[in-house]
């Protein structure tokens, strides 16, 4: 098993090789939302829990189990440790920026599917702030980007991916902590 993370590149070769119609970013967004969510599945069921299927009729596997397990191991050791450079999995710096902005809009639209499959109810248990970065994750799923062609272009996206990255934590975090009983054990 490598050591390195999986690259935009490596997942988005897989998934056009496997002819999947999913997009790389899309797929990590799917998984992150359904983490951060409080899904429930496991490395090696995920795919199929977000309603995805790596498997053909016929018993074909489409797309490689350890890419897929893979995948939700970096995915979750980046939600779970803060001090791991989470981001999105977008194309890289050198793609031009309406490819990067589209994916990251795919990211979203990712993001917000796998939340809602995780299958739990978070609207009584989040947080106001919670809450909005959720519609806010719906705002920029439902965007088209206009672009200037300039610096500003670069870095407003840099930091919609910098919000992302902050909400993605967040959510996690707050679907995730253990709830306060009130009890303290001496």
């Amino acid at each position: 098993m490598p050591n390195t993370a999986i690259s935009y590149s490596e997942l988005d070769q897989a998934l056009a090789q496997a002819r999947t119609g999913i997009g790389a970013s899309d797929l990590h967004g799917s998984l992150t939302g359904y983490l951060c969510g409080g899904g429930d599945a496991d490395a090696q069921h995920w795919f199929d829990a977000l309603e995805l299927s790596h498997v053909e009729d016929d018993g074909a596997v489409v797309l490689p189990g350890a890419l897929l397990e893979r995948l939700y191991r970096d995915c979750a050791a980046w939600l779970s440790d803060p001090e791991i450079a989470f981001e999105p999995l977008l194309p890289a710096a050198e793609a031009s920026l309406e490819a990067r902005a589209d994916a990251l809009i795919e990211w979203c639209r990712g993001f917000l599917g796998g939340f809602g499959l995780a299958g739990k109810n978070p609207s009584a248990s989040l947080s106001s702030d919670a809450r909005e970065i959720l519609t806010d994750f719906g705002t920029i799923a439902a965007t088209r980007f206009d672009y200037a062609g300039n610096e500003d272009d670069e870095t407003a996206l840099a930091e919609v991916i910098e919000f992302l990255r902050i909400g993605a934590l967040l959510l996690h975090a707050e679907m995730h902590a253990v709830p306060d009983t009130g009890i303290t054990l001496h």
